[in-house]
């Protein structure tokens, strides 16, 4: 049996929001495997936030660029939030959203893209940039979407300056019709995406591996009830209905007007626009998801910085 420290079970508790001993318990029952555990505590019906991203997220910048039918989105970690309301830095992470736009999301091609004016590569320039703030910085990824005709549209919440926050998302139009009221209907489908962050624009274009392990959750739930295997399938699918329906971005009731979902408000407004419109593409990037930060004591933190040290 592995041993279950208390690292792990807050880890678990962070990601799920289930009870200390909750989290104890699926850790033991999965002999440690964090996420079976995440898994095992959604059976049990004992998780409270399974599906949030549930990790600390990292300091620095989202930054996004759009022009007509192109755009792009970057981020760019540093170590505290105080670097994000740093002139430079903020100029710096704009100037590499702007690079990403001609990078297409090759990240290998944005790093080693000359920054303007700089004679250096992306690179290169926030390693000079390190020395300069006195912090450690990185370009983390970045992200572009374009289109044949149409617009790709832009939303960036928490600004702290002109395209530059902690959530930023593009989102791809393709129609014949008018781009500035295509790029305002896809600054309001930006703005959805940026409250709901959905999976998928549609249920075919959802990973096969998150459809089948959502699947197997659901099924293993119902059978704890007792029911047949019959009416287990029933519910699965109705269950899996429910879980597009969150998870889809067409499938999802639209913030905008609270009543039609995405695919109907996209719908309705063709008439506006003056032709169909298809949602191509979206990316949303959160400052920091997925990124596990190191945590520290914050009195020693304090301490030290009063020491020189």
């Amino acid at each position: 049996m592995a041993n279950i420290s208390a690292s792990m079970v807050k880890e678990l508790r962070d990601k799920t929001g289930a009870g200390m001993m909750d989290c104890k318990n699926a850790l033991s029952e999965t002999d440690g495997d964090v996420e079976a555990a995440v898994d095992w505590l959604r059976k049990k019906g004992l998780s409270q936030a399974a599906k949030k991203a549930g990790r600390v997220a990292s300091e620095g910048l989202v930054g996004v660029c759009s022009e007509g039918t192109r755009g792009a989105v970057v981020e760019v970690n540093s170590e505290t939030d105080f670097v994000a309301r740093n002139d430079k830095f903020q100029d710096m992470v704009s100037k590499i959203a702007g690079l990403a736009l001609t990078a297409g999301g090759d990240d290998g091609a944005l790093a080693a893209a000359e920054f303007p004016g700089s004679g250096k590569s992306v690179t290169d320039y926030i390693t000079e940039m390190v020395g300069t703030i006195g912090e450690n910085m990185s370009l983390r990824r970045g992200r572009a979407l374009s289109v044949s005709q149409g617009a790709v549209a832009s939303y960036v919440h928490n600004q702290t300056a002109p395209g530059l926050g902690r959530i930023g998302v593009l989102v791809a139009l393709e129609s014949p019709g008018d781009q500035d009221k295509l790029a305002a209907l896809g600054k309001q489908i930006a703005m959805h995406i940026a409250a709901t962050s959905p999976l998928a624009v549609t249920p075919e274009d959802l990973d096969a591996d998150v459809v089948a392990r959502e699947r197997k959750i659901l099924a293993d739930q119902a059978r704890e009830s007792g029911k047949p295997e019959e009416i287990i399938d029933k519910m699965v699918e109705g269950r899996m209905r429910k879980f597009y329906e969150e998870s889809v971005l067409m499938s999802q009731t639209f913030v905008i007007d609270g009543e039609n979902t995405v695919e109907k408000a996209v719908k309705n407004a063709e008439g506006d626009v003056g032709g169909a419109i298809k949602v191509a593409g979206f990316a949303r990037f959160a400052l920091g998801e997925g990124i596990e930060k190191e945590e520290q004591d914050f009195a020693a933190e304090v301490a030290a910085a009063a020491s020189g040290t």
